[in-house]
This record gives C-alpha cells, sequence and structure tokens, in this order.
C-alpha cells in the first residue's frame, strides 16, 4: 500500500543529543512500525531490557509502545491527526525514554503526517438568500465555508460555482490559511425573469485522490434595499478569564444599516466557526452582546478567532472579526513524575548519594507554572535541580540504619500563582544495612554452676550476643578461644555451640581436681569484614558427695593384727584409742561423724559422734573377754551419705603375758604368703632376663668383631680405595654421577644493561603550500575517561555500561575521524553513544571465579595516512556474589578412632572448597543434629568451625558402639548463605582391653573341684574342656589354651583351639592320684592378654578310694614354706652369677686398654692400612667434592677404637698411593700422628 511505502519514505531520525524525531502518517493500523529505537540510539537489545527501558508521556494518551524484545516503536493507539491536533501543523506528540543502571532520558517526537481522509463539507444542506433586485453590481454575498478536517494540500483549495449568469465566485484567504468564497453580483437580477435562482458551490481539497463536497445554493430575488449593514469595527479585541462562569460579558458589536424599516433591521450571528468556538460563546442577535457559554480553558486554546456577520432583513450582510486573548488562571497543580527510585540506599552511602530522579509538570504559563520542589519534616535528604523540571532527590547526610531504618519522604511541588498550589508525592525509601556494629552481650561477665561427676556434653549455661545490625551481619557465631587449662586445651573441657552459644561440657568434672574454670567466648558476626567481641565465662564445679571417708587410724593390714591395750583398772571414760579419719569432698559432704557398729560387748565402749574418741563406758571386770573386737562406721553428711568402716581390737590384760598367751593364734595368714611368692617369682624373672640379656649381647659383639678380623687379615691383596655408590674416582678425568647447572655472564653487571628499541625510527617530511595551510596528522587521538564504574558485580546483567569514554583528535578532515576498539577479545564490548562519545559495555555475563579482573586496552586510532592512535588501559574488578555453595573436597569422610581414646582426640580434618571471595568463601562447619543411643551427637564428638577439627567429645568402647553415622555441614558466609552437606563415618577400632574370661571350670575360693578320670581311661580320654570367652571383637577374640604347667606333663595335652584337656597315655598304677593342671588361654591381642585356670584332676576306680586321697587336698602352709625357700635360692644365684659377670667384663677391658696404650708408644714399624669409609672417596688426584669432608687414618687392622680424625681439610693429610698399591708411614710421621692422638685424648 501506498501508506506503508511513505512510513520509510517520510521516517528520519536525528541523533543528536539523543533527541529522535519520527514522521508517520495518521490512521496506521495497530501494531505499525514507528522506528527502530535501538539502531537509532545506538543502543544493544540487552541494555534496553537490563535498563528497564520505558516510555515516560506524563498525562498524555500514550500512542506508541516500545517493544524491548526487538527495540522497535509500535502504534497502539489509532491516531487521527484531527483529533490530535486541529489545524495546528506540524502536528506532533512528544514522550521520553527512559533507562536505568545507568540512567539515560532519550527524547522521541513523532510527527503525524496528514492524509487525505475527510471530504469538505457544509453544515447546512442548502444556502438561501434573499436578494434585492435592486442589488448593485459588485455587490458581495459571502457563502458558507466548507470544512476540511484535513490540512496541508489535503485541506480545501478551490471553491467551484455552478454556472450561471448573475453571479461570479471570488474566493478570500485567511490570516490563518483558511479559504471562503463571495458570490459578486455581475449582473443585475430581474425578479419578474427569474425569482429564484438554483445554484450549488463545489468546494474541493488538494488531495489525492481528490476529494470534494457541494451545498446547493437557493437564491430569491427580493425587492430592492440597497444598503447593506456596516459594522463600526473591523476588528474587535477583547480578553477573557479562563474557567470564566457562563454568561460572562465579553463585547459587543455594533453595525448599522442606512435603510429604514425591516431593511434597516439588524441581525448579528458567528459566522462558521471551526473548532469548539461556538460551543463556547453565544452571541445576541438583537443586541450584538456577546457572552460565555461554555468552558475555557487556556490550556487548550490561549486565543480565539471568531467571525460576526451583520445582516438586514433585506439580505445584505457584514462582517467584522473578534480577536479573543483567554487570561491564564492558576488552576493546575503541578504534577509529580518519579523518573528513577532507587527503593533501597545503603547505610554507608556518602552525602549527596542520588536516591531519585523527579519530574515536576505544570500545565498553567508564567508564573503560575513557575515551580519549586521541597522536602518536607526530613533534613537527611534534600532537592537538588539538575535539568529543566527535573531535581534529583539526594542524602544530605550519613544514615544510620539502626536508628532509622526506613524513611517516608514526602516531595512537595508548589507554583508561584496566586494563592500558590502545591502537590505531594510520598516516597518509602528503606536504608539496607553495613557491618558497622559488633556483638554485644547481654553480660560482662557469665557466672554458671555445674556439678561434679556431670556426663560429657551436659548443657552448662548459654550466652547470648545481640548485633544491632541485620540479617547475615546480625548473625552470630559463637567460639571458643583458645588456651590452656592445667595443661590441656580448653577445648578437652568445654565446647561452645557456634549457632545457640550452648555451653557444653566435653568431659566429666572432678570437684576435687578443678573447682572452677574461667574460659573466653568470642562473639563473630558474619559481616565482611566480620566484627567480634569477647567476653569472660567463670564455671564453678560444685562438690557432690562423691568420696566415703578414709580412715587414717587405726591403720588396717592385711595380716597384722594390731590391738589397743586397756588395763582392768582403767576408769569410767578410759581413753582406749581415737579413730582419725578424713573425707576430701567439701562442705557439709565432709562433716564425719562416728558410729559404734558392732561390738564384743555394747555395753563396754562407746565412740564419739564428732570426734571419734572411743571411751570405756563402765568399770572393766574380771569377767569381760580379753579380747574385745570393735566395728566403727564414719559416716558424713552428704545426700546419699558414704561411710567407711574400721575394726579395732582391743585386749584387756594388766600384764604383757598374759595378752600374749591370749593372741597366740593372731598369725599371717595364707594371703601374706601368696604375696611374698609373687614378689619373689618377679625378682628372679627381672634379674635373669638382666643376665641373659647381657650375655647375648656381650657374645654378639665378640662374634661382630671376630668376623671383621677374619676378613682383614686373609686380604693379601693391595690397599684399594673404597668409592662410595654415589660418587665416581676422581684420579683421573671422571666426574660426578649427576649433573650440575652453571650461570655464565659476560659481565658483572649485564644483567640491568640490556637496551630495547621500544618502537622503530622514523622520520617525518611536512611540505608546507606557502598560498595554503593543509592539515597535518600531527595530533594523536587523545582519550579521556569521563566515568568507571569498577569493581562491577558478577551478576551484572549483559549490556551493563561500565565506563563513558571521550576521544577527540584535534585534527580536521578524514585526520580528525576516529575509530575506537578493543585491542583483545573479552566479554566487554564498546559502543557509541553520542558524537566523540563511547560506552564500554558488558558483551556477556561475567564470573569472578573464572576471572577476577580484567585489563581493558581501549585503542583510539584516526583515518589520517599514516594513521595516528593512541591507548589507554583500564584495570576492571569484577566483585564477587555468592553464587558458589561450599564443596567438600570428598564425597564422604570415613575415619577410624581406637577405641579407650583419649577426650580431644583428633578424628579427622573435614575441608570444604568454596570458590567465592572474601566473606562469602569463609566456610564454618557444624554438625547437623541427631541422637545416637539416645544422646545428642555433640555429646560424642564436636566440630571445630574454623578449620573443620573433629574432635572426640568421649572416650569410646568398641563394645558398646562400633560405628557413628553423622552429617557434617559447611555454611558459607555470603548473604543470604549457602550450604552443603556430607556424609561422615566414624569406625571405632577394637582394642586388646579385655582379656578372656573364663566360664569353665568356675573357680571357687576354698572348695576343691575335681575331674575323676578312671585308670582304664584310654589315650586320647576327654577329661574335660576350658570354656572361656572374650569380649574383644576380630583377632584380639581369637583364643588359644597352653598347658603351663601340671604334675605330670606327659600324661596330658590341652587342645590349642577348643581348649578340651584329654589324655596322652594310658594311666598307670605309679601315676599320683592328684593331679594339678594350670591352662593358660591366652587371646591374640597385640600386647596379648590372658587368663590362668586350675584344674584338679583325680586318677581314681572309686569313690572311696578318691575320698582318703583328698583327704588332705588342701593348701596347707608347708607347701607355701618351700615354694618360699626355693624361689629366694634361685633369685641369689641368679644375682651372683650376674654380679660376677660384670665384674669379670669389666676386668678384661681394663686390661686390653692398658696395652692398647702400650702399644702407641711403641716403635715397632708396623704397615699401615688405609681404611675408607663408606662415605667418601679417595681424593689422591685432582678432582674435589663440593663439601668438606673427613678422613679417618687407622693404624692397626684393630685400632678403630683409637682413630686419628682430621676435622678439616688439610693438603698433607691426603694419602697418596704408589704404584705397587701400598705404602708405609714414616717413624716421624707415625710419631706424630701418635702425638696428635694423645693431645686429643
Amino acid at each position: 500500500m501506498l501508506w506503508q511505502l511513505s512510513i520509510f519514505l517520510s521516517c528520519y531520525f536525528c541523533n543528536a543529543n539523543g533527541h529522535i524525531r519520527y514522521s508517520i502518517p495518521e490512521e496506521m493500523r495497530k501494531g505499525s512500525l514507528i522506528g527502530n529505537v535501538a539502531q537509532d540510539l545506538g543502543l544493544d537489545l540487552k541494555r534496553l531490557r537490563a535498563g528497564r527501558a520505558r516510555i515516560v508521556t506524563g498525562d498524555n494518551t500514550q500512542y506508541a509502545e516500545l517493544k524491548t524484545d526487538k527495540g522497535i516503536l509500535v502504534v497502539i493507539e489509532r491516531i487521527d491527526r484531527e483529533q490530535l491536533c486541529g489545524d495546528t501543523t506540524p502536528c506532533s506528540f512528544s514522550f521520553e525514554i527512559i533507562l536505568e543502571n545507568p540512567m539515560e532520558l532519550h527524547p522521541v517526537t513523532v510527527e503525524i503526517l496528514d492524509e487525505n481522509d475527510h471530504a469538505p463539507s457544509f453544515q447546512n444542506k442548502e444556502l438561501k438568500f434573499e436578494i434585492s433586485e435592486s442589488a448593485a453590481l459588485g455587490s458581495r454575498f459571502l457563502l458558507e465555508s466548507a470544512d476540511d478536517h484535513d490540512v496541508g494540500l489535503n485541506s480545501l483549495q478551490n471553491y467551484i460555482l455552478s454556472a450561471n449568469d448573475n453571479f461570479a465566485l471570488k474566493q478570500h484567504s485567511n490570516p490563518d490559511g483558511s479559504k471562503y468564497a463571495e458570490m459578486v453580483l455581475q449582473k443585475a437580477l430581474d425578479r419578474e425573469e427569474h425569482p429564484h435562482l438554483y445554484l450549488k458551490l463545489i468546494a474541493v481539497d488538494g488531495g489525492n485522490p481528490q476529494r470534494s463536497g457541494s451545498v446547493n445554493i437557493d437564491v430569491t430575488v427580493l425587492d430592492a434595499n440597497d444598503n447593506a449593514p456596516q459594522f463600526n469595527q473591523s476588528v474587535y479585541r477583547a480578553s477573557i478569564m479562563e474557567n470564566a462562569p457562563r454568561g460572562t460579558y465579553i463585547t459587543t458589536v455594533n453595525a448599522t444599516d442606512a435603510d429604514a424599516g425591516s431593511n434597516g433591521r439588524i441581525t448579528f450571528n458567528f459566522y462558521k466557526q471551526k473548532g469548539t468556538a461556538a460551543q463556547q460563546f453565544n452571541i445576541d442577535g438583537d443586541t450584538g452582546v456577546v457572552s460565555v457559554v461554555g468552558a475555557i480553558d487556556h490550556e487548550k486554546d490561549t486565543k480565539f478567532e471568531i467571525t460576526v456577520e451583520a445582516r438586514d432583513h433585506g439580505g445584505l450582510t457584514d462582517s467584522s472579526k473578534i480577536l479573543l486573548e483567554v487570561i491564564d488562571v492558576n488552576d493546575n497543580v503541578p504534577v509529580i513524575n518519579i523518573m528513577s527510585f532507587s527503593s533501597t540506599v545503603s547505610e554507608d552511602a556518602p552525602p549527596d548519594t542520588t536516591i531519585a530522579i523527579i519530574n515536576v509538570k505544570d500545565s498553567d504559563t508564567d508564573d503560575n507554572g513557575k515551580v519549586s520542589c521541597f522536602i518536607e519534616g526530613s533534613e537527611a535528604f534534600t532537592i537538588k535541580s539538575t535539568l529543566r523540571n527535573y531535581y534529583s532527590l539526594v542524602t544530605n547526610v550519613i544514615l544510620d540504619r539502626e536508628k532509622v531504618p526506613e524513611y517516608n519522604i514526602t516531595v512537595s511541588a508548589s507554583d508561584s500563582g496566586r494563592p500558590p498550589l502545591v502537590s505531594r508525592k510520598t516516597l518509602y525509601l528503606k536504608v539496607t544495612d553495613v557491618n558497622d556494629n559488633a556483638p554485644v552481650f547481654q553480660d560482662s561477665v557469665y557466672n554458671s554452676f555445674l556439678l561434679e561427676n556431670n556426663s560429657p556434653g551436659v548443657s552448662i549455661l548459654q550466652i547470648k550476643a545481640h548485633d544491632p545490625d541485620e540479617n547475615q551481619n546480625a548473625r552470630i557465631s559463637y567460639i571458643l578461644e583458645g588456651g590452656d587449662l592445667v595443661g590441656s586445651p580448653v577445648g578437652t573441657y568445654v565446647s561452645v555451640n557456634a549457632e545457640s552459644g550452648v555451653v557444653h561440657a566435653v568431659r566429666s568434672f572432678d570437684y576435687e581436681q578443678i573447682k572452677n574454670i574461667k574460659i573466653t567466648i568470642n562473639a563473630q558476626d558474619g559481616g565482611s569484614p566480620p566484627l567480634c567481641r569477647n567476653v569472660t565465662v567463670n564455671i564453678f564445679i560444685q562438690d557432690q558427695n562423691d568420696n566415703a571417708p578414709q580412715v587414717l587410724y587405726p591403720v588396717q593390714s592385711g595380716g597384722s593384727m594390731v590391738a589397743e591395750i586397756v588395763p582392768r583398772s582403767a576408769d569410767v571414760g578410759y581413753l582406749v584409742t581415737k579413730v582419725v579419719a578424713v573425707d576430701v569432698d567439701s562442705g557439709q559432704n565432709a562433716w564425719l561423724s562416728y558410729k559404734l557398729q558392732k561390738n564384743t560387748d555394747r555395753a563396754l565402749f562407746e565412740v564419739g559422734l564428732q570426734n571419734g574418741e572411743i571411751r570405756t563406758v563402765r568399770q572393766v571386770t574380771d569377767k569381760d573377754a580379753v579380747k574385745q573386737r570393735l566395728t566403727v562406721v564414719v559416716e558424713d553428711n552428704g545426700q546419699p551419705s558414704r561411710s567407711a568402716t574400721v575394726n579395732v581390737n582391743v585386749a584387756l590384760a594388766d600384764s604383757f603375758p598374759e595378752l600374749l598367751s591370749e593372741f597366740t593364734d593372731f598369725t599371717h595368714d595364707k594371703e601374706y604368703n601368696d604375696n611374698l611368692t609373687f614378689y619373689l617369682i618377679l625378682a628372679l624373672a627381672a634379674v635373669s632376663f638382666l643376665f641373659i640379656t647381657c650375655l647375648v649381647v656381650i657374645i654378639s659383639i665378640k662374634m661382630y668383631r671376630w668376623r671383621q678380623s677374619r676378613s682383614f687379615y686373609k686380604s693379601s691383596l693391595p690397599v684399594i680405595p673404597y668409592y662410595p655408590p654415589r660418587y665416581a674416582d676422581t684420579v683421573g678425568t671422571g666426574t660426578l654421577q649427576h649433573v650440575y647447572n652453571y650461570d655464565v655472564y659476560g659481565t658483572a653487571d649485564s644483567k640491568r644493561s640490556d637496551c630495547k628499541f621500544v618502537r622503530p625510527a622514523s622520520q617525518n617530511v611536512l611540505i608546507v603550500d606557502p598560498n595554503s595551510t593543509v592539515d597535518v596528522n600531527d595530533n594523536a587521538p587523545i582519550i579521556n575517561l569521563m566515568s568507571l564504574s569498577s569493581p562491577v558485580s558478577e551478576d551484572a546483567l549483559p549490556g551493563t555500561t561500565i565506563a563513558v569514554l571521550n576521544i577527540k583528535d584535534l585534527d580536521s578532515g578524514t585526520n580528525g575521524q576516529v575509530t575506537c576498539f578493543i585491542d583483545r577479545k573479552i566479554p566487554i564490548n564498546i559502543k557509541t553513544s553520542l558524537s566523540n562519545y563511547y560506552n564500554l559495555i558488558t558483551d556477556a555475563f561475567l564470573d569472578r571465579e573464572t576471572q577476577s579482573e580484567y585489563n581493558i586496552t581501549v585503542i583510539a586510532t584516526d583515518s589520517g595516512s599514516p594513521a595516528l592512535s593512541s591507548s589507554t588501559t583500564l584495570r576492571l574488578k569484577v566483585s564477587d556474589v555468592n553464587d558458589n555453595a561450599p564443596v567438600f573436597e570428598q564425597k564422604s569422610y570415613s575415619a577410624y578412632i581406637p577405641e579407650n581414646n583419649p577426650l580431644g582426640f583428633s578424628i579427622c580434618n573435614v575441608k570444604a572448597r568454596d570458590l567465592d571471595w572474601s566473606q562469602n568463601s569463609r566456610v564454618s562447619y557444624f554438625l547437623v543434629d541427631k541422637h545416637i543411643v539416645g544422646a545428642p551427637i555433640s555429646s560424642y564428638v564436636s566440630i571445630n568451625s574454623e578449620n573443620g577439627l573433629l574432635q572426640a567429645v568421649r572416650s569410646f568402647d568398641y563394645e558398646q558402639i562400633k560405628q557413628l553415622n553423622l552429617v557434617i555441614n559447611a555454611q558459607d558466609g555470603g548473604s543470604p548463605p549457602l550450604s552443603s552437606n556430607v556424609s561422615m563415618t566414624i569406625i571405632i577400632q577394637d582394642q586388646n582391653d579385655n582379656a578372656p574370661q573364663v566360664l569353665y571350670p568356675v573357680q571357687s575360693g576354698g572348695s576343691v573341684v575335681a575331674e575323676i578320670v578312671p585308670r582304664s581311661a584310654d589315650v586320647g580320654y576327654l577329661v574335660t574342656k576350658v570354656v572361656a570367652v572374650d569380649v574383644d571383637a576380630g583377632q584380639n577374640a581369637w583364643l588359644s589354651y597352653k598347658l603351663q604347667k601340671a604334675t605330670d606333663r606327659a600324661l596330658f595335652e590341652v587342645g590349642l583351639q577348643n581348649g578340651e584337656i584329654r589324655t596322652v597315655r594310658q594311666v598307670t598304677d605309679k601315676d599320683a592320684v592328684k593331679q594339678r593342671l594350670t591352662v593358660v588361654v591366652e587371646d591374640n591381642g597385640q600386647p596379648s592378654r590372658s587368663a590362668t585356670v586350675n584344674v584338679n584332676v583325680a586318677l581314681a576306680d572309686s569313690f572311696p578310694e578318691l575320698l582318703s586321697e583328698f583327704t588332705d587336698f588342701t593348701h596347707d602352709k608347708e607347701y607355701n614354706d618351700n615354694l618360699t625357700f626355693y624361689l629366694v635360692l634361685a633369685l641369689a644365684v641368679v644375682s651372683f652369677l650376674f654380679i660376677v659377670s660384670i665384674i669379670a667384663i669389666l676386668s678384661v677391658k681394663c686390661y686390653r686398654w692398658r696395652r692398647e696404650r702400650m702399644f702407641f708408644k711403641s716403635g715397632a714399624n708396623l704397615p699401615v692400612i688405609p681404611y675408607y669409609p663408606p662415605l667418601y672417596a679417595d681424593v689422591g688426584g685432582t678432582g674435589t667434592l663440593q663439601h668438606v669432608y673427613n678422613y679417618d687414618v687407622c693404624r692397626t687392622t684393630d685400632s678403630r677404637k683409637s682413630d686419628l680424625k682430621f676435622v678439616r681439610p688439610y693438603s698433607e693429610s691426603i694419602i697418596s698411593l704408589d704404584n705397587s698399591g701400598t705404602q708405609t708411614l714414616t717413624y716421624a710421621q707415625r710419631e706424630k700422628l701418635v702425638e696428635n692422638h694423645d693431645d686429643q685424648v
């Protein structure tokens, strides 16, 4: 279609100062293209989306829409030029395109081109004239003007009157360009011939295709009326206030007619008016008074031009004009438009930080349209004017979110009218937090009390700190500061939950060892950088009654009997003795009371409740038994109470012989003998071990020396140097086995005398024409950095402006035409915005983890010949965004810990890595809460939140817990924080901490249980089976059985794996009836643990025979005495042999030492055989090693105990070999060696 083609022919734009102008025809369909804004403004589509490009039209109707995905403007409303602008030409509407980050404002004007869519039309279908026949030739009759809403060539261009003999058509133009026509009488009318004339007036426009309209003219020829009305003024001027009420008087027009009667009566009316004037004003037809009948708005019409017609009854007319000026009234309040608004601002934003950009418009004019903008009731912000009708809302002071977290800013706009009109708009601004406050504890010092013998993991107290900051900056982590307590790290005593601040006990405390603990806890927030504060926590251990009283006197011994002697003449209240006891607890738990529990004669003695004194209650009589035994209970005052008992033996006798006769049966019992036997066996084993060890060591040394001397004496070859495996013989031209690097320089200082030609030399020849000056490309482009946003966030959208550059070249013509580019491929592009201005924008998403900064080299080159260029390098840092969660080095962790571990044992160290930076990469480690065997996981293990070290809180027992499964959380310090979990498996390893337990045969204290074997039993007869178990696991629980000792070892054997005791041979009559076997049950642990069991076997065919033999089957005193005697004898013999061996060895050593001293001073000329130690080579040639070495020279084959050593290199100490390979030292040289050796000794 033609109109679609005209879009592309008539569309143009101007990019100067960012202003664009388009021309489009009216009546375009919705969605029709207006223009490509992105291309015309030089903007990237990503920039339109990232800058939230939008159209701002104010209060006007929006006819266009911006398609940000295509960067084009399209029509969204039908545009009727006549409705939009009326007769105004050119017709256009304007709006602004605004972009953010950074803010850009681009005005756009769209001109509406007229289409010939309206034909000329007349208001009336028929025009009637009554003309006197006496009308003079040349009389003019004003015709109704046709109305054509089009403009320009499409508007009314010509009138055509149908052919007739009486009237001719004369056309006129108004000052505004409109046309009107008059009929001019060119031939007198004749009523008798033609009483009526029927004509047609055709109005034609200039459009293509041409449109026309017509109206019929009915002319009635009247009788003569030869005078037409005449106005007294050709132009009337008046003014009216806008918004004037209905009926307001404007002016009065006046006209006169010289005729009389009805021909002289004049009627006034408005000539056909365009627009809304006919609806806004009225004229009285008789008086000519003009008044207001409609609403007058200065903002729509500032003036009116009204044509008034005066007509007499004879049909004669005259016309005049009224020029009416509309006076503005202050009836429009200022309109506040928010062009850009940052709803959040950081509290550390400096003063003059822009918060919002405001556009204020007032439709009034002059003083009524002058606007002032201000803020009500807030001193923290101020308004600054930037461009016409544009204002910036900026901060006036440094903000503090902790005092005022948000602001309701009321912006007021007032005009200068009388009275002034004011409009207001409220902006809600939130202040974002900055980590400027350290955590504050609720108390300066925390005190807590904890009962001793607490269970590990018990909660002691909870500390609480408050941070007035917000979100991540207010997230507090509690950290226990390191230190030592009684030689152990404080972390082995208590731990603190990093999240809740709950302090847990890591171990069970004992009041008698530790009475109070003083620790320091650090509260650290999650800001960047983090802020922290310390607090002191005092934990006081409270005593529990966990210790029973200890009796100091009388001392209780195992076998000896100590008796207190009381004479029979003792009076009442006689002090027998005093029970002395102590309790290591404190307070009332240590208050002791004494009570008499048992007594041979309760009526004879009593004990003091508080002091423990035992006194007689009555007089001792002869009837009282000599031996009195008292049992005293010492009880503390704890809850529940604990007690100890002590036996006190009292002897009632006046003389020692009497006492001795009564106490002859107080002897040492079996327990004393058993203890003595044990210690004798232990001493015998220790001395025997030392003696055998010394013999083995001495024999080993002798054998080693003997082998060395044998190998040396049998050698009849010349002395051959020994070369170590890492060096070569340096006598000839040999080299070391390794390659060494050498640095060679031309001169000592040549590394700083480099010569570098950084650019080629050239000559420029300038030829000057004496008649004219021709520009020479002698100025390189100048790059000026207008602004640079560094750092830029890594989540910045593509199209984000980083820098604005201004490039100038002082040359002219092509020498001054500059092209700008970036020297290498990076995700940053350069685009031109205005003349000589270039924007650096991101071309893709940035990733700080891939590249944290860019060195952007911008090169500007002119078009001269030769071309000149200049460059500048911009350093752009990419700021981090918390977009990476911590990643553990392993998908899952497993660790092993031996049972019976100490508290605080380090299990393993987990490590997570966060690719982010600074606070976003700060990883904290936490245990995911769960319960194991009814207890929280924190009572088993703890984790250091800083380094991920996992430690044991308690000592583990494999027999109770074999494996722990837990989850560790790694959380970064970003906002919001990101986290990841990893599973951890802790496997408890069994240790051999349990000895085997014998289940059968059961060992009783005094009773004898015997297994009966008939004498007719065959070989392999099953006597019994030793049954034992070990609660350990694995090889620690593998049991083996061995026969340690037996009455007859040739008769019985025990199964190594099953513990079955069987006969090895046939039982004979010579075998003793009573057989005693000792079986050792040993596990397979390292070190192994064992248990022994005694098995009594009776060889008998009948029970009576067995009974007669076992009447004395007891451990009597004679057996113990014999055993003790033999043990003492064996210990003495072994000790004597050990001491004799030591004395013999020392004697031999002294004797040999004296002989060697004598040998050194002898003058015998013995051959010297050089010995080359295995770490050095003979250096008889010219080669040298890199380091200083020591050499040993030995005089005889057995003199290595008296070596002479040169600790420094010395030229005379080199041993040279002759051709035969042997060399002897002279007497003088040998004497010198001996003297040097003597000096050293």
